[in-house]
């Protein structure tokens, strides 16, 4: 009889350490996470990069915007992008999403509007380096 008590206590023990996962599922549950992982990733990776061309894109849409108001209301171009702040005209610089600073290419031209052929503040285009998913430069923008 007493063999028998030690037995069933023997086997109840193991029932108790087969509780957790094995090393097999462990590295099956890893391996499945790892796959899951590299498809997700990339595709995270591609949406942040669209989403910072498009607010790049929007950011100089309105700069140049606001340049043609600034023209149209004061009757000359602005000097910099700082008149613009200046005159309230932008609330700040916007910052350049690829760059992440409020560094602009600030591009002088002859002011149209003026009579005695002063130059003004003409254009705004990215100092980022690179490409954008169609492989237009950010510098073309």
């Amino acid at each position: 009889m007493r063999v028998r008590l030690n037995k069933v206590k023997c086997s109840s023990l193991r029932s108790a350490d087969q509780r957790g996962f094995s090393l097999l599922e462990l590295v099956i549950a890893i391996f499945i996470l790892v796959i899951l992982l590299s498809v997700a990733l990339p595709a995270y990776q591609r949406s942040v990069q669209h989403a910072r061309e498009t607010v790049l894109k929007e950011n100089l849409w309105q700069m140049r915007r606001q340049i043609d108001q600034y023209a149209a209301d004061k009757g000359k171009l602005p000097q910099s992008l700082a008149d613009l702040v200046k005159e309230k005209y932008l609330h700040e610089v916007p910052v350049d999403p690829i760059l992440e600073k409020s560094e602009w290419n600030e591009v002088m031209g002859e002011d149209p509007n003026s009579t005695e052929s002063t130059s003004g503040l003409i254009d705004v285009k990215s100092l980022a380096d690179g490409e954008d998913s169609d492989g237009k430069e950010y510098r073309e923008y």
